[in-house]
């Protein structure tokens, strides 16, 4: 898949900024990308600061990089983040020769330098695994998720097999690459616990319980998972109404497959008879209307109250409040809830996404159902 947003992208930030930063998780295709783009670019460098022959020309970095010109790339960046004053002296120097790809396996807050020393001449573009965009084999993608590897594995047990020791290597080594000290298998045992979470209000206090640490260290293991792209963390919106609000995160897995893998979900038929069915089509579809739009995590939020009025997704898009609710049925229906979201919120407008391909009104205030399939085709 040539990707061609990104690829779009990557250009566009490259003429206001010299350096670009493609953040995602592991094995979501950055390297693949970075390859497509520099493929036709003149004075290309690449090293990958995963092997080990080109680590060990970072031992000097100035003196490796400061007589190359034209595009320079730098794969798996949070392995060596003491790189960034040292690029922001580069680029101030030879901002006319020289211009920087640098690909990172961790949000920028997890690479604080970058942040740090950057400011002004990086541009940060999070590069996502596969989406309905990109392939519309629906159960596919929701079954296996979007990791290339998984996604486009010879059958479903082989994909199945792929995550597990995706998870075993990312637990046992790129978490303690990111100078992490965590036992891997403390971790992993609360990522198992989040995936019973998926798509619920997230309860530090009750999960520490459950695995014997305060709730300030589970905050801290969320946040790890949070930086690292594998889960999202849905801050709550509150308005100025007279009801309560819930105060408190919701959390989804941002790849249905790694959730799958979790629940030990193999196939599409054990998936349908799975007790978290809806909980895995709400994140999956949430996950595809936050990429549709192109969403900024700061700009996502859902709504509830304890009178149990609440709303899955509310998207601010320029002056716009809209609204999203996600329904595993065949036949989407009007609930007061979405009335209530509708008047308390003012929002401009509210769509039900569910598994079918029609779309129809469900109310006169803007109200409809669309299929998530239709939904995401539907603007391109």
């Amino acid at each position: 898949m040539q990707r061609q947003y990104y690829l779009n992208e990557i250009q566009a930030l490259f003429k206001i900024h010299p350096i670009v930063a493609l953040l995602g998780p592991r094995q979501c295709g950055k390297t693949t990308l970075a390859k497509i783009f520099i493929d036709a670019q003149p004075n290309i460098h690449y090293f990958d600061l995963e092997d080990p022959e080109d680590l060990a020309k970072f031992e000097e970095p100035k003196l490796t990089l400061q007589t190359l010109q034209g595009t320079i790339v730098i794969d798996e960046i949070q392995r060596a983040p003491e790189l960034f004053p040292l690029l922001r002296v580069l680029v101030d120097k030879y901002q006319h020769q020289q211009r920087y790809l640098i690909l990172g396996s961790a949000s920028r807050e997890l690479i604080q330098q970058s942040s740090e020393s950057l400011a002004g001449r990086i541009a940060y573009l999070e590069i996502t695994p596969f989406s309905l965009q990109e392939d519309t084999n629906i159960n596919k993608l929701w079954l296996r998720g979007g990791f290339p590897r998984s996604y486009l594995a010879e059958d479903d047990l082989s994909s199945f097999k792929w995550r597990n020791h995706y998870v075993t290597t990312f637990l046992e080594r790129d978490i303690p690459a990111l100078g992490i000290t965590i036992s891997p298998q403390k971790l992993r045992r609360f990522w198992m616990m989040l995936a019973n979470c998926h798509g619920n209000i997230f309860n530090a206090s009750e999960i520490g319980r459950s695995l014997q640490v305060s709730s300030t260290t589970i905050r801290h293991y969320l946040d790890i998972l949070t930086g690292v792209f594998m889960c999202r963390e849905l801050k709550p919106w509150f308005e100025n109404i007279k009801k309560r609000q819930v105060k408190s995160p919701k959390i989804y897995f941002r790849d249905s497959g790694m959730l799958h893998n979790m629940l030990n979900i193999q196939d599409r038929n054990s998936l349908l008879s799975n007790p978290k069915l809806g909980a895995s089509w709400e994140g999956f579809a949430l996950e595809e209307i936050i990429r549709f739009h192109k969403a900024r995590s700061v700009d996502c939020y859902f709504w509830a109250t304890h009178t149990q009025a609440e709303l899955d997704l509310i998207i601010l898009v320029g002056n716009q409040k809209t609204g999203f609710e996600f329904k595993y049925t065949a036949q989407p229906k009007l609930t007061k809830s979405m009335l209530t979201a509708m008047e308390l919120l003012k929002l401009d407008s509210l769509t039900l996404i569910y598994p079918g391909t029609g779309e129809f009104p469900l109310h006169e205030s803007s109200i409809r159902a669309i299929g998530l399939e239709s939904y995401t085709s539907d603007k391109n």
